[in-house]
């Protein structure tokens, strides 16, 4: 039985000595990388950041500061692209969307947006305060809540607490269901990724998957688009003011 308990106390140890070392080792790896941007140092920082990504998988903060270092390297597209991807991960950041917009200004094509019913575009803007696990546990958390009025509306002897059990397990029925739904928005955006990023200098759209199609219009580097199908190696583009046309898909990298 001692033997027993000193094993799994040793591999209790072990484990937490493994958890702790990779923390450090990733701390350490950050330190790293923030020290080589600060010092200006971006190509370097730039290698350091992308390698925590591909070990340690995605991160807003990592696609954030991974973006500020092609920023000031003066890489407007893998900028705007890790910047999207920060702001994927985590839409309710003020700072990565205000970098991003800052970046934007740098770009060659300046895509007006066709108009939103102002209801859509108040209930996009409630709901990119929040990324997708954020909004399911205030879905949780609100449904408890709701569970508990429903008790006291049911058990309670007091008129006062009834009514007040009633009105208030409204209001959290519809925090439930919006926080639902906007967590299932937010989760779509996550695994079907269909924006992507122009990376060459300029590419000229086609109305036809193919090098013969009619040349519509030319796109620069840095402008995002929406990708609705592909076809071979073409790509079949929207632009958010509602053009659509073909495009090689090597021209463009997805969020």
């Amino acid at each position: 039985m001692n033997t027993s308990i000193y094993m799994n106390k040793t591999w209790l140890i072990l484990l937490f000595v493994c958890f702790s070392w990779t923390s450090f080792a990733q701390t350490s790896a950050v330190k790293e990388a923030e020290v080589a941007f600060s010092k200006g140092k971006y190509n370097e920082a730039i290698r350091l950041f992308e390698a925590i990504l591909n070990e340690k998988g995605e991160s807003a903060e990592i696609y954030y500061n991974l973006g500020n270092a092609y920023y000031r390297d003066n890489k407007i597209a893998p900028a705007i692209l890790n910047y999207e991807r920060a702001l994927l991960l985590d839409p309710g950041d003020s700072d990565i969307r205000f970098n991003l917009q800052m970046v934007k200004l740098k770009t060659v094509d300046k895509i007006e947006p066709v108009g939103e019913f102002f209801l859509i575009s108040w209930f996009k803007s409630i709901q990119n305060m929040g990324a997708a696990d954020s909004w399911a546990k205030l879905g949780i958390c609100t449904f408890i809540l709701f569970i508990c009025c429903l008790i006291l509306y049911f058990f309670s002897r007091w008129i006062r607490m009834k009514k007040i059990s009633f009105y208030l397990g409204l209001i959290l029925l519809v925090i439930v269901i919006a926080s639902n739904i906007f967590a299932s928005n937010q989760n779509s955006k996550l695994v079907n990724r269909n924006s992507a990023i122009i990376f060459l200098p300029t590419v000229t759209i086609k109305s036809s998957p193919d090098a013969s199609g009619t040349d519509l219009f030319i796109l620069h580097e840095g402008t995002k688009v929406s990708v609705k199908s592909t076809l071979g190696e073409w790509s079949e583009i929207e632009l958010e003011n509602g053009n659509v046309g073909w495009l090689l898909s090597k021209s463009v990298v997805k969020i």
